[in-house]
């Protein structure tokens, strides 16, 4: 879009901006108002069009994201079908655009987008991981690559039996698992955070989370028989058929394991009600350490 065009459509009636606003807008043309718009300064036009642009994308919810509205236009697709190759460039360019012009509300959206998509399709999980490196994205890079991690086999682009390997390519393996090509310092950042969880997941293993004891635990309990209730209960369940049938790097889900078995519990003869609740929070402060945590686990540089 031109600047003489953004120009008229400053000048358009009112009537024909409600039309652009409708159910029937062209997203394409609203981000490239708002990017022509951003790049001649022209503020009021700029922001009008982003606004726009969330609306659209609030209004145009899918019913398949009920606890959490989302768009439509996006769909969930694991084979590279036109459409979804469309869905990944609306889906960077939406992206790219929150980022020019800092527009914090569009990027939230855009990155709560793909944090749901990515749970459905190794395709969302590499955009995710891609736009993160491009642009820096903290609160996507760590669950994009985790997700890629476990949800596939990567390799480097290159010569490989029969085929060349480009980057971004994801095909079936023999095996069933899906292979996907990614950059030499994707591979690396996704290896060094295998071995940082591997490892964080052995720590964890042989200490549980402490917890500080209720202050009646002392008064009317053995408080060292609380601990050991508490050691023995997490030495028992880390070497569970459920925590053992997860992968050594997949922390997560091997604590989600573990709060389901601590529910079913019941009463600890030797452990304190209050400090059972207590120790259970202390899983869950786990569990949203390591979250929050999970960027620093895959970089290619630091401590292994």
């Amino acid at each position: 879009m031109s600047f003489s065009r953004v120009h008229q459509f400053t000048d358009d009636r009112p009537s024909e901006l409600i039309i652009v606003r409708s159910p029937k807008a062209d997203l394409s043309r609203l981000i490239d108002i708002a990017k022509v718009s951003s790049k001649y300064s022209f503020k009021s036009t700029e922001t009008w069009a982003l606004d726009a642009i969330q609306e659209y994308l609030e209004r145009n919810t899918s019913p398949m994201f009920n606890d959490n509205p989302l768009i439509r236009m996006f769909p969930t697709l694991n084979t590279r079908s036109s459409a979804l190759l469309e869905s990944e460039g609306q889906i960077a360019r939406l992206i790219r655009l929150a980022q020019m012009c800092s527009h914090s509300r569009l990027m939230d959206t855009m990155i709560q987008l793909l944090q749901k998509l990515m749970s459905g399709s190794l395709h969302y999980s590499y955009l995710a991981m891609t736009l993160a490196d491009e642009f820096n994205l903290r609160d996507l890079r760590g669950a994009a690559y985790l997700g890629v991690m476990q949800t596939s086999v990567f390799v480097c682009p290159g010569a490989g039996i029969g085929h060349t390997y480009v980057e971004g390519d994801i095909q079936e393996t023999s095996e069933g698992s899906q292979r996907l090509v990614v950059s030499p310092v994707q591979q690396l950042r996704l290896l060094s955070g295998y071995h940082r969880l591997s490892k964080a997941w052995d720590k964890l293993r042989a200490v549980p989370p402490q917890f500080e004891h209720a202050p009646s635990c002392g008064a009317t309990w053995h408080q060292h028989g609380c601990t050991q209730s508490w050691t023995d209960f997490w030495k028992e369940k880390t070497r569970s058929e459920g925590v053992l049938s997860l992968g050594s790097a997949n922390v997560l889900g091997r604590l989600g394991v573990i709060i389901k078995e601590f529910d079913k519990w019941g009463s600890a003869t030797y452990m304190h009600h209050d400090c059972k609740s207590a120790a259970r929070r202390s899983i869950h402060e786990k569990v949203k350490q390591i979250q929050q945590a999970l960027p620093d686990y895959f970089t290619e540089g630091g401590e292994y």
